[in-house]
Formats: C-alpha cells, structure tokens, sequence
C-alpha cells in the first residue's frame, strides 16, 4: 500500500514586508491555521513571500528602461520598465516572439519574462526571484526547526509554463532538508526491466501538489505536506536545473 499523502493550507499569513522574518510570518499562520509543524513534514512556500521579505519588490517608478527596452515595449504594446527589469534579471534570452520574453535567470531556471511578476503586488510594482532561493529555503528550516523542533523539509515554489503543455504547475525553484531527486536508476521495474535514465523531480511534484490548496487568489502563501516518505539529505532546487552540457535545447 502507498503512503497516505495529506496536505494542509496556511492561512492568516500576514503580508510580507521588506525586512520581515519568513518564519515568523509562517508561524503566525500556523498558530491561525491551528496547525504545527511535525517532522517529516514538507513546507511548501511561495516565493512572493519569500521575496517581499527579502526586498525583491520594486518600484517600476525607479526604473530607467534602456533603448532597447523601449524598442521591445513598443513593439508590442508592453510597459518598457517592466521589459528593462526582466532585461536586468536575465543571464539569457532564450526566445523572444509575439511578445513573450522567455529567458535564463542567473539562477540558471529558463521561465517567462526571468521570473519578474507583477500579481500579488500592488499596481505599478513588480516582484523579482530571490536571489538564492536554496539560501533562503535553508534559512527558514533551520530557524522554524529551532521554534518546532520538528525535522522537516522546506520547498520555495514559482508557478513556470512548460514547452509543448498549456497551462502552468509549480516546481521548486528552492529546496533544504530533502533530495529534490529520486533516482531510479539500477533499479527493476515490476517486469524486472533495469531502470536506466528514470530519476523522478520529487521536489517538483511536491510543489506541484501543494498548489492543488494554495491557489492563486486564496490568500494561502504556504502549505504542509504531510505523509510523504521523502529521502532527507543536503540537496537543493539547484539540483534540479538541467546542465548546459546535457541540455538538447540550447
């Protein structure tokens, strides 16, 4: 029999400010939600929480967009300080067309306009990735494991589009206290076929799960998964991004 997978929303979340501490805004959640965190637990945070906390919000007032910027904001019909922070924020352009930006941040994800978001922030803002969400992840486990004391995992999420898929699912984009990757390889199958090349992203199919309650407009920035026999270890979401070298695409 497969394990029994539970997940639970948090709510009361209060609004994330520059400067806030993530895990005390979590811990307010939890307190209203009436839930605590138990080890084995997963914790599944957005990533606009994490970066209004950090900072990663700015002013699109401030931004001086380049003539290049502007050309692409002209041409279709875009905000050109907008276009300037998603210029800012890739390593990579890896397509532009029919107004969609699809670029490589420095974090190495290959996403929509470099993971620059202006919903769930207040008009004429826009909310930026954190800088090192793996960083960030480990930072809010050590400091929730210090007030619960409780093991648990924690995994910061984005919502990313897919090639060839409609429609958009979250993946890990941060990640402490699991390896975001099962690795099957070596492994028989119910056939006794060996498994060469399967390697399931978990941590992916975590945050894809957890959305399934946090939704977009629900107010629920967070949520535990519970009941998943995940493989504790030292890894991060950056495990997950394909290397340039085995990349088909590039």
């Amino acid at each position: 029999m497969g394990a029994e997978v539970r997940i639970y929303g948090i709510v009361g979340i209060p609004e994330a400010c520059s400067g806030d501490n993530v895990a005390d805004l979590i811990a307010a959640g939890l307190e209203h939600s009436g839930l605590a965190i138990e080890p084995g637990d997963v914790l599944v945070v957005t990533h606009k929480l994490v970066s209004k906390a950090e900072g990663r919000v700015i002013a699109l007032d401030s931004v001086d967009p380049s003539p290049f910027a502007e050309r692409i904001a002209q041409r279709y019909d875009k905000d050109p300080r907008h276009v300037e922070v998603v210029l800012r924020e890739s390593a990579r352009i890896v397509r532009m067309d029919r107004g969609i930006l699809i670029a490589e941040t420095r974090h190495g994800f290959v996403c929509a306009n470099a993971g620059v978001d202006a919903s769930n922030v207040p008009p004429g803002y826009v909310s930026l990735l954190p800088v090192d969400p793996d960083a960030s992840a480990a930072r809010i486990r050590s400091e929730l494991i210090s007030r619960f004391g409780a093991e648990h995992a924690v995994i910061i999420t984005d919502s990313f589009g897919r090639p060839w898929r409609n429609g958009i699912v979250n993946i890990a984009i941060g990640a402490a206290g699991l390896q975001p990757l099962l690795d099957y390889r070596g492994q028989a199958d119910t056939f006794g076929n060996e498994l060469r090349v399967t390697v399931m992203a978990v941590a992916d199919e975590l945050a894809a799960a957890a959305e399934l309650v946090m939704g977009k407009v629900e107010r629920c920035p967070a949520a535990i998964v519970r009941g998943y026999p995940y493989q504790p270890g030292a890894g991060g979401a950056s495990d997950l991004v394909m290397p340039a070298e085995r990349d088909l695409f590039r």
